[in-house]
């Protein structure tokens, strides 16, 4: 892992100092590019524990088209619960304790935390057993799943469907694998207004030469410390679970950033991290028999000889 220590020691040595939506304050350069061989190893971060059952679960909650947090609470995945719940403490309906700017208070103020703790557990309890609740506000809006299964909001004077773009990737890989058009957009200008959180990983292009499936990412913005590890293995497992599904084998990830930023509340944590060694990278397994990848469950995928460094807590940026 080393090219992502060197973006981290980049952004340390040469970021700007830049606000943010978040209000949190960041390091940040535009336009960087990382390249990890798939044949040399899974890349999961090893100089800090990061949770591949949680990249295994939203990974699968995205390519089943799926944009409520219900499923993710059901997985016991918590990738999305901020987002969720600041829909649900900003509306009409909610009369519980203040919980305006949660993602900044609760890592700095005890007490606060503690209401924080039992507020959210009190949300995502309703979401799993509350249908209309979870149908309101477990919903994300046209986030990444129905961008990719379902891109367009229906039928129109032309006759045209939404399409479902992984299908026609799938499609496009197997019948004309030397096209430049295995591409999948995130990035749905008529319904930005209307997600939860804007697509970060905005665009991707999947290419096949000598019967190796590579694919490059563009990423619009993103959080060097606790998104980028996250995206690097989902798009890895993303391109093992193509090439399974079209009969190819991975070929190589690339990585291309636009806003790439360290928050102001990350940066002790990464130079943390820069004093660990990298280690060996782990491999990964797909039980795909009998199954397209539309089907498996978070069972299916086993990760194998992963010893990381401990994890490094730090709060998400909302």
């Amino acid at each position: 892992m080393k090219q992502y220590l060197d973006l981290c020691q980049h952004v340390l040595d040469t970021g700007i100092q830049k606000g943010d939506r978040t209000g949190t304050g960041t390091l940040s350069v535009f336009g960087y590019q990382m390249r990890y061989d798939l044949q040399k190893g899974f890349p999961l971060m090893t100089t800090k524990k990061t949770a591949f059952r949680l990249i295994v679960s939203e990974l699968l909650w995205f390519l089943k088209g799926d944009t409520n947090v219900r499923t993710l609470v059901e997985e016991n995945n918590p990738i999305w619960d901020e987002w969720a719940f600041e829909k649900w403490v900003n509306s009409e309906e909610y009369t519980g304790p203040d919980m305006t700017d949660f993602g900044r208070r609760a890592p700095v103020d005890e007490e606060f935390r503690v209401q924080y703790k039992v507020e959210m557990e009190h949300f995502k309890k309703r979401i799993a057993e509350d249908d209309a609740f979870a149908e309101t506000y477990g919903d994300l809006g046209p986030v990444y799943g129905k961008q990719w299964r379902s891109f367009g909001t229906g039928a129109t004077e032309t006759g045209r469907q939404p399409i479902d773009q992984i299908a026609q990737l799938i499609d496009g890989l197997k019948n004309n694998p030397d096209s430049r058009r295995h591409i999948v957009t995130a990035w749905n200008p008529s319904e930005i207004e209307d997600m939860a959180l804007p697509p970060c990983h905005a665009l991707f292009q999947f290419y096949v030469a000598d019967g190796k499936l590579s694919c490059q990412l563009y990423q619009r913005s993103a959080d060097i410390f606790i998104g980028v590890p996250f995206n690097i293995a989902s798009y890895a497992l993303l391109i093992h679970l193509i090439a399974l599904e079209t009969g190819l084998v991975p070929g190589e990830f690339i990585h291309t950033l636009g806003d790439a930023h360290i928050y102001s509340n990350h940066v002790n944590q990464v130079k943390e991290q820069l004093t660990r060694e990298p280690r060996e990278l782990p491999t990964i397994s797909v039980n795909m028999e009998g199954k397209s990848i539309f089907d498996l469950t978070t069972s299916d995928i086993v990760l194998t000889n992963y010893n990381p460094h401990p994890k490094i807590k730090a709060p998400i940026a909302v």
